[in-house]
């Protein structure tokens, strides 16, 4: 019996570009001579098999490799896959060092290829697809982990404002708004009453820790959104910044810090939390990680941890929600409707325990 395919197979390596995502390749050759600097054709066109979703391609030239990010075709919501977003955030890095891909052009002209699209530099390494690290010896994966905790830190310990992202967010109250606009979604998609909802839309934006400070984040940070150098324990490009604006660091890390509690039976990618002995395994404990990140930004501790869990279990659940919402009202067609829904409730109690941890009452 063949052997199910795993993350890493999956998603690893180009395919050809599929039927409802080609465009017109030699409009787009026209606009790289015209755009990016030292292009030299003749240009061949691939699609990556990993799952973003904005359209991903490999751009293949005799001498140069390079990656377009567009939005995808079709209806769509107007803040979804902003492309022009992600090129301004990558473009304000770039000239910091800090790791990302060398940006190239935006084209905003919906005629070139009929969607929003960028243009940055192929970075060659290595992208792991499992949390688990399961082809690494147990000092290489303390080394990984390491590496993508100290990377973390470094982005929220930019100045955006010298970086020049002024505008790119709006400054405080970040999690405020989050809770604000989840509970919007829940309540408009909401098809069973969920008492643990009820009483987290009650307690937590009465409850949020003290002390906000506003940095870039990055919004779904984790090791398949990034690539490691071919053969060193060292991220050499942070991708996938769709999600990135100007927020709280400790909503963006203690979502990273998932991986830690959730559930197995909630990650698809080699979940770490089924590892019985994570020292003999290499991976740094939860406290361990928190540790290390507090030692690269400067912090005493993070004591509201409980507190941010509690919001990222309830967040998770409202966009769960929404997509259930979605696919009720005709207006989104989801082949894993049924296995979102199993999830909501859950992850609702999952966010109660932790904000009753934090102090919620009952």
């Amino acid at each position: 019996m063949a052997e199910a395919p795993n993350a890493q197979d999956m998603f690893t390596g180009t395919k050809t570009v599929v039927e409802s995502h080609r465009f017109d390749e030699s409009a787009l050759e026209r606009w790289m001579e015209a755009h990016v600097e030292g292009y030299e054709g003749p240009l061949q066109v691939r699609q990556f098999k990993g799952g973003q979703s904005n359209p991903t391609y490999q751009l293949v030239t005799p001498n140069k490799k390079y990656v377009l990010r567009r939005k995808p075709p079709g209806k769509l919501l107007p803040s979804a896959h902003a492309v022009d977003r992600e090129f301004r955030v990558i473009s304000a890095l770039y000239p910091l060092g800090y790791p990302v891909a060398r940006p190239y052009g935006l084209c905003e002209d919906d005629s070139v290829i009929g969607t929003m699209f960028y243009v940055m530099d192929m970075v060659e390494g290595r992208i792991l697809w499992d949390g688990t690290l399961p082809e690494y010896e147990p000092a290489m994966r303390r080394k990984i982990y390491e590496a993508k905790c100290k990377t973390f830190a470094d982005l929220h310990n930019v100045d955006w404002r010298k970086a020049g992202l002024e505008g790119f967010g709006k400054e405080g109250d970040y999690v405020a708004r989050q809770i604000h606009r989840w509970t919007k979604q829940y309540k408009a998609s909401e098809t069973i009453h969920i008492p643990e909802m009820e009483q987290l839309i009650d307690w937590l934006p009465k409850n949020i820790p003290a002390g906000d400070t506003t940095t870039i984040v990055h919004g779904d940070y984790r090791l398949d959104n990034m690539v490691l150098h071919p053969t060193e324990p060292k991220v050499i490009a942070v991708l996938d910044w769709e999600l990135c604006t100007l927020g709280d660091p400790l909503a963006d890390f203690s979502y990273h810090l998932m991986n830690w509690v959730m559930p197995p039976g909630d990650s698809s990618r080699g979940s770490i939390m089924a590892i019985k002995d994570l020292k003999a395994w290499g991976i740094p404990t939860m406290e361990e990680y928190v540790a290390m990140y507090c030692e690269h930004t400067g912090r005493k501790g993070l004591p509201e941890l409980d507190y941010y869990f509690a919001y990222n279990g309830f967040r998770l659940a409202g966009i769960l929600q929404g997509i259930i919402g979605r696919v009720r009202d005709g207006t989104a067609n989801s082949a894993h409707a049924e296995s979102n829904a199993a999830r909501v409730v859950p992850l609702a109690k999952f966010a109660a325990e932790y904000a009753r941890r934090a102090g919620m009452p009952g």
